[in-house]
């Protein structure tokens, strides 16, 4: 497939990189203060629990709001993640890649819950207006477990945080993994780009605990966004995939269209077991396209669906 520019490829991936990393840790509190480690190592403090909560990605959201919570302000497009009126009323304050900074400050927060590594500097322009930052990633299901953590400490809400991260292990502990070995691959795709996710990826990692089997795996990866690989078609044909998954943050018919627009102008993909039986399916944004919080086990049960049939 065509390479990509520059600008292209990094917009894409820092939209998916908002949902996808290092555990964040609880700290301890000091000095009649609530410190925390975020998964930055930053120790940030606090001198209570926040009552004003900007949140840039969906899940932070929605973990927010599990614990009883809530954010003054929100990402520009919350994919369905968080279909409820309550949320759709908070104000729009951009994303982890769009950050505006005058509609942030408008709203007062105490703390913004950002990207790492992404929002790394966002730090000092979020200092100028009196707020937080704290950052987390979400590369695998014991990441989310560890932003549940996290969050339940800076809310006052370890108790919550502890009875929904027993949920998530309740669930998996219930969840069949499959033998099948299936052969998978992941695509993420934006208009006019495609790469594969790796098993050090979220989507990877959720396909491993499903029990399908990431033809990505011993793929380069990129050296800015080691959770991917550039889609290489002579790679992909060797290890002739079962099943081809497409994620996407959003526009889904119009990636899904391009894609297959791409594979018919190689004759090669047609070799492929998962093209010749038409075994491609595009994944729902709201639990692949972006980072799924407290939802992380229906991504896993969907997959372990799709490796069934």
């Amino acid at each position: 497939m065509r390479r990509l520019a520059t600008l292209t490829l990094a917009v894409a991936l820092s939209v998916l990189a908002a949902g996808c990393g290092a555990a964040a840790t609880g700290g301890s509190a000091g000095e009649g203060k609530l410190v925390i480690v975020d998964s930055a190592e930053r120790k940030v403090a606090l001198e209570g629990p926040p009552e004003r909560i900007v949140a840039l990605g969906n899940g932070e959201v929605d973990i927010v709001y599990a614990l009883g919570g809530e954010v003054v302000g929100r990402p520009e497009d919350n994919d369905g993640l968080l279909d409820s009126e309550e949320v759709r009323e908070v104000p729009v304050v951009g994303s982890v890649h769009t950050v505006d900074l005058e509609k942030i400050a408008v709203l007062r927060p105490d703390v913004v819950l950002g990207n790492y590594p992404i929002n790394v500097n966002d730090e000092a322009p979020l200092s100028t207006i009196g707020a937080k930052l704290v950052l987390t990633q979400a590369n695998s299901i014991d990441d989310i477990k560890s932003q549940i953590r996290l969050f339940g400490k800076l809310l006052g809400k370890e108790d919550k945080a502890a009875e929904l991260v027993s949920g998530i292990d309740r669930e998996l502990s219930a969840f069949q993994a499959r033998t099948s070995e299936k052969r998978v691959l992941i695509v993420y795709g934006a208009p006019g780009t495609y790469l594969a996710a790796l098993p050090n990826s979220l989507a990877g990692n959720l396909l491993e605990t499903a029990g399908g089997h990431n033809v990505a795996s011993e793929f380069p990866r990129l050296q800015n966004y080691p959770q991917y690989a550039q889609l290489n078609t002579e790679r992909v044909v060797e290890t002739n995939p079962d099943l081809i998954l497409i994620m996407t943050h959003a526009n889904a018919e119009e990636v899904e269209k391009g894609f297959i627009r791409e594979m018919e102008s190689n004759p090669a993909w047609n070799t492929i077991s998962a093209v010749k039986e038409g075994r491609i399916r595009v994944l729902p944004s709201e639990l692949f396209g972006t980072n799924p919080g407290t939802r992380v086990m229906e991504a896993v049960n969907l997959l372990g669906g799709l490796l069934d049939s």
